[in-house]
């Protein structure tokens, strides 16, 4: 993926002129008092998520400041460029979701008290590190020009400077990986790096299987948060059981989420989703709409074949979603997802956490952006 972003990237990329200027204000320097008066710019305040947010509070109050130190350096262009996404306006589902992990699992081990521990916060801030990094890289790959509601980082800065950004945050998580100094640990977050690439090269190459569709998925979505929680379940020493178990929580969590992702994606308008609308069809990808709407309309596979590269393709896909149950049926197979996830939280000590998971689970499939 890096290569072939290098690959795309031309030598005046970083003078180039900024054509959102609705965001200049990003390239002035962000305070903390910033982060904290600017939240209202995408967080969904009215979701069902926001429900037990109480409950990780204390986890997320300096969250992303934390993260901020890490990513900290003595060159400007690349200090603003890797703190742009790090301003807590997003839903942040990710470092929740292990935290809340992480305080059911300490509560079952260690005598019903709910904590989280240094190495545990650690592996929240790694997740939310990588999965920021490879969006970044992401962006650069797919050309976009928007998201979270705000102009990318190679929208802003330049395509190769943002290769460079995205790098910095990967290999920051990779040294805050290296401080928790578990074996373990380094080999279950390494295996979400090694899934991101595997996924990107997956996603390139068109396929009308949903054997492809979701092994990709768990690659570029479901892995981050399945070994994340894992870790964190392994750092409360669960029984190899337990660790599975929450393994697989986040390994539904994260292939439901997606697939509500994928479905947004024809649903919603790029107002509401804060990136371009039906964007996955203009890159030439099949997603589960599609699929399952190409089981009513066989011709869609030669369409998918041939990555929607003809001028009237993108159309002709979006009224056969329109005239199938594409996006009711992809809706079901998420709530499935979000079922088994929340069977697997039978292992754990019934708490104010283990709702919140069980709750979650199902929000995400209910959301609408």
């Amino acid at each position: 993926m890096l290569c072939r972003t290098l690959i795309r990237a031309t030598s005046n990329m970083a003078s180039r002129s900024i054509r959102c200027t609705s965001h200049r204000m990003c390239l002035t320097k962000t305070t903390s008092r910033d982060i904290h008066e600017n939240r209202k710019s995408y967080k969904e305040s009215d979701s069902p998520l926001i429900t037990f947010q109480n409950l990780v509070e204390e986890d997320m109050t300096s969250f992303f400041l934390d993260i901020r130190q890490v990513l900290e350096s003595d060159v400007p262009l690349l200090k603003d460029m890797c703190f742009y996404y790090f301003d807590d306006t997003g839903k942040s589902i990710r470092p929740k979701i292990v935290f809340l992990v992480a305080r059911a699992c300490n509560r079952a081990v260690h005598n019903n008290s709910s904590y989280v521990t240094e190495e545990q916060r650690k592996v929240a801030m790694i997740a939310e590190m990588i999965h920021t990094g490879s969006l970044i890289h992401d962006d650069v790959v797919d050309m976009s020009s928007m998201r979270r509601g705000k102009c990318t980082v190679n929208e802003v800065w330049g395509e190769r400077n943002a290769i460079l950004a995205g790098n910095y945050v990967l290999s920051r998580s990779s040294h805050l990986l290296a401080s928790i100094g578990d074996t373990e640990i380094v080999k279950y977050i390494s295996t979400i790096i090694d899934d991101l690439v595997r996924g990107e090269l997956m996603q390139i190459s068109p396929s009308t299987t949903f054997e492809h569709y979701l092994r990709k998925t768990y690659r570029k979505t479901a892995s981050l948060i399945a070994n994340s929680c894992k870790s964190v379940a392994l750092l409360s020493r669960m029984d190899a059981g337990q660790v599975e178990g929450m393994y697989q929580y986040g390994r539904n969590v994260g292939i439901a989420f997606q697939l509500i992702d994928d479905l947004l994606d024809f649903s919603q308008s790029a107002e509401d989703l804060g990136k371009p609308a039906n964007a996955d069809l203009r890159l030439g990808l099949a997603t589960a709409p599609v699929l399952f709407a190409a089981e009513r309309h066989p011709f869609l596979n030669d369409l998918i074949l041939r990555r929607f590269s003809r001028p009237d393709d993108v159309e002709r896909t979006l009224n056969a979603v329109k005239d199938s149950d594409g996006l009711e049926e992809t809706r079901l197979l998420a709530r499935q997802h979000a079922t088994d996830a929340q069977r697997y939280l039978g292992i754990l000590e019934d708490s104010d956490e283990k709702e919140a998971l069980f709750s979650i689970a199902m929000a995400l499939v209910d959301r609408v952006k």
